[in-house]
């Protein structure tokens, strides 16, 4: 990584574009009725069509359409009114058609685009289109036997391929939005986004060039199926490019593949253009004509998107837009934040815990919100009484690390139970802030001298003599008051 960033400084730009196959959600395949489950015996899941026997025809699955148009409208797109199927032509085992019906010229998703945050910048990345079409089958490849076999399973799965413009400028930058392409596609629920099973790939093609000149000759890695492995083989594969140029050697267009046990790319075979393919349109499929209405209906039916739902954050509970897109990365995540902001009526602070106390708790673990051991409502009560004034912020995470450890299940219990209450009485209150100031003669002169640190140490001395029970701004507000008397 160190190595990437230093040859990046020597003038090169990068240059990413994603490519993403999204299985889609539907029970049957694209153009048949056999099943998309996972995990079934090989061939036991692709029937006449699938396997193209003659006589066969596709007949298409209005699910994945509307899928597709659910899309479409999540990111902004048009939506084709009239969009056309094709053939793409080439040879391989697991293609028994020998050919993958497609879409090229006029794909049923057009433009659009995906916006995320890469730490506190805003970032957005257009979309060229996205279009469906059917999966291949599966070569199995036994090594120990010399034997390769053929899954036909996976054949004519609908998929959604979502092509990008080549907009990203870093691996993170790609890293980010290939997790917030994810996060769209399970929100709306059109795909499961489980990249083990394959029903999220991710392919990105890479260049180099120098900054103003034209776009370097790309090279295509296929299959990222991790965000840790995609992130990886983008900076090997920056790191290996720019060192190529610097030898004086030119790249070729080809396709890669990323071995996560080596940490290097390698090519697999030169990368194919367009014409290669041979598209033309598919004479067994008519034109797919998709309705004003029919787009209204899909429209009408769709949950809150996240876009919509951070718009409303924002507006509703008076929250920063890097905070609400952070709390809507999953339905999950948006609906426990706004069950403890309707106990404490706390935006800001609930948004607070949640990002800060409990995301590194839920990462510490390697866990989701949904398997929180803190329900929100608790996390509510919680934020209530930080807010109110009975316990500090200090005392509270004392107090969610008992909820958290299940060493109690009432906020007020623990708090009790703990001694962790701040202390409420202003005359005590009072008269420890009378003796710390008679203690510290320096410090006070150092503060009325203009000394802001100075007071500092003085609320240090008063939260040590009340045992940590002190409310540490109401100590502030009696410091500042008694000494600009003082003065």
């Amino acid at each position: 990584m160190e190595k990437t960033k230093s040859l990046l400084v020597m003038g090169y730009e990068v240059v990413i574009g994603f490519e993403t196959h999204a299985q889609l959600s539907t029970q049957s395949k694209i153009f048949s009725r056999a099943s998309t489950a996972f995990g079934a015996e090989p061939n036991t899941q692709a029937c006449a069509v699938d396997l193209a026997l003659p006589g066969t025809l596709p007949v298409m699955n209005k699910g994945a359409v509307e899928r597709a148009i659910q899309f479409g409208l999540a990111v902004g797109s048009h939506i084709a009114p009239k969009s056309i199927f094709a053939r793409k032509n080439y040879f391989y085992p697991d293609l028994p058609k020998g050919y993958q019906i497609s879409q090229f010229e006029i794909p049923v998703v057009q433009g659009g685009s995906v916006e995320f945050f890469l730490g506190d910048e805003k970032k957005s990345v257009r979309l060229v289109r996205a279009h469906l079409e059917e999966d291949a089958g599966k070569s199995l490849h036994e090594d120990f036997i010399g034997q390769t076999g053929i899954d036909l399973n996976r054949a004519g799965t609908p998929l959604l391929e979502i092509v990008t413009e080549p907009d990203m400028r870093s691996s993170a930058e790609a890293v980010a939005y290939a997790k917030e392409l994810h996060k769209i596609v399970t929100w709306i629920g059109i795909c499961d986004g489980n990249m083990q099973e394959g029903s999220f790939r991710c392919d990105a093609n890479v260049s180099v060039r120098k900054p103003g000149e034209a776009l370097g000759t790309r090279r295509e890695i296929k299959n990222l199926n991790s965000f840790k492995f995609m992130q990886q083989a983008m900076d090997y594969e920056i790191r290996w490019q720019i060192e190529q140029l610097e030898d004086g050697h030119t790249i070729q267009q080809a396709t890669v593949l990323f071995n996560p046990d080596t940490g290097e790319t390698r090519a697999m075979r030169t990368k194919e253009d367009a014409a290669d393919y041979r598209y033309f349109p598919d004479p067994d499929l008519p034109p797919l004509v998709i309705s004003r209405e029919w787009v209204d209906t899909v429209k009408a039916s769709m949950a809150e998107l996240p876009r919509a739902m951070a718009a409303r954050f924002e507006a509703d509970y008076g929250l920063s837009e890097y905070d609400a897109t952070s709390l809507t990365q999953s339905h999950a995540l948006s609906a426990y934040f706004e069950a403890a902001t309707r106990v404490c009526a706390q935006a800001k602070l609930a948004s607070n815990w949640i990002m800060g106390e409990v995301s590194r708790r839920l990462n510490a673990q390697d866990i989701g919100i949904e398997a929180a051991p803190l329900p929100p409502e608790t996390l509510g009560t919680l934020i209530q009484r930080i807010a109110d004034g009975t316990i500090s912020n200090n005392a509270a995470r004392q107090v969610l690390d008992a909820l958290w450890e299940g060493d109690g299940t009432h906020v007020d219990a623990i708090i009790e139970a703990k001694g962790l209450k701040q202390m409420n009485d202003s005359g005590a209150l009072e008269a420890i802030v009378d003796t710390v100031i008679a203690a510290n003669a320096k410090n006070v002169a150092e503060f009325q001298a203009g000394n802001e640190k100075a007071l500092n140490a003085l609320v240090g001395q008063i939260m040590k003599a009340s045992k940590g029970k002190a409310n540490p701004q109401q100590v502030n507000d009696l410091l500042r008051s008694k000494l600009a008397v003082a003065t």
